[in-house]
């Protein structure tokens, strides 16, 4: 009997492994197309994780990565009991909140509208338009927002205090209240246009016999968006919820970093704010990848929390 299994699984393996070389080779240009971006990961994502040994090593210059004495979990516990773990996972947490919270409804939003114009030049140009902050660098968006919200000559802090809107002694860039929704409201402004794209897709694919069906019934435009193009959209919209839940913890370090200063410390050092300052700035290279590895272990567990809740609920996920 056991004989009998091992052998129908061992022709199992070969069927399967012969039908897996027939695609490649009847797919081989796709597969070709698709070799540089594995490549490309493989070196940059995959190879990189070579060095995370480094989290349970006592580096060392002079013995290299695997040279230094294994610590274990000694850089790990550091973390957990330095005074600024719970600071750092706080501002960290309360940031990507916020961030999804706020930008992930509104590309969704911004699709639906779009999609309802009719006219094709208008059409483009207000794509365009929403489309186009998302090419300005980092460097100069950060640039722009200590211009405009500048406490002295700024255009857009002036036109806040002229309408009473915040006190007339506030300064938005450091002020620890403030930081937050600068940072959130920024990010919407430049991404919220292009990360809009998919659900446009999403919204092309609908069958346009649906909007004649519910003209017929009389429908309105409100009805078509709540009972057409919401329920289309939605396993779009859960999948990209699913990988933005992978990135939790995971707040984008340039803006972060350029946008820092002494006055919004206090809310604007996060994880990898402080794995720059501490791990390399101060050479605890090991306690620096200890700190960068549990943010991604943290990342990872609500990956897969929010992909099982979806599974259940909606029964989308990703695997």
């Amino acid at each position: 009997m056991y004989q009998a299994d091992a052998k129908g699984s061992k022709l199992n393996l070969a069927r399967r492994t012969r039908i897996a070389g027939l695609s490649i080779w009847r797919d081989w240009q796709l597969w070709a197309m698709l070799l540089p971006a594995a490549i490309y990961i493989i070196i940059f994502c995959y190879g990189p994780m070579y060095g995370l040994q480094l989290a349970f090593r006592d580096y060392d210059f002079s013995k290299g990565i695997t040279g230094g004495n294994w610590v274990g979990l000694k850089y790990f516990m550091q973390y957990f009991e330095s005074p600024m773990f719970w600071p750092t996972m706080r501002n960290t947490f309360i940031i990507s909140l916020f961030s999804l919270i706020c930008g992930f409804p509104i590309p969704i939003l911004l699709a639906i509208v779009i999609n309802s114009i009719r006219k094709q030049a208008f059409k483009r140009i207000v794509q365009t338009t929403l489309y186009l902050p998302y090419f300005i660098s980092i460097v100069v968006m950060v640039a722009l927002l200590q211009i405009m919200l500048s406490p002295t000559t700024g255009l857009f802090s002036n036109a806040l205090k002229a309408m009473h809107l915040i006190p007339q002694d506030m300064n938005l860039l450091g002020s620890s209240s403030a930081f937050v929704w600068v940072y959130v409201l920024s990010g919407i402004w430049q991404m919220a246009g292009w990360n809009s794209i998919i659900f446009l897709a999403a919204l092309s694919a609908v069958d346009r016999n649906l909007y004649d069906a519910s003209q017929v019934d009389g429908a309105n435009k409100w009805q078509q968006v709540r009972h057409i193009e919401i329920p289309s959209i939605l396993p779009t919209i859960i999948i990209l919820l699913i990988m933005n839940m992978g990135t939790i913890l995971s707040v984008g370090f340039e803006k972060t970093f350029l946008m820092q200063n002494a006055l919004n410390k206090s809310v604007s050092e996060v994880i990898s704010t402080y794995v720059f300052n501490v791990g390399i700035m101060s050479g605890q290279f090991s306690f620096g990848s200890a700190v960068g590895l549990f943010n991604t272990l943290i990342n990872f567990l609500f990956l897969i929390l929010a992909n099982q809740l979806a599974k259940r609920a909606a029964n989308i996920s990703l695997v």
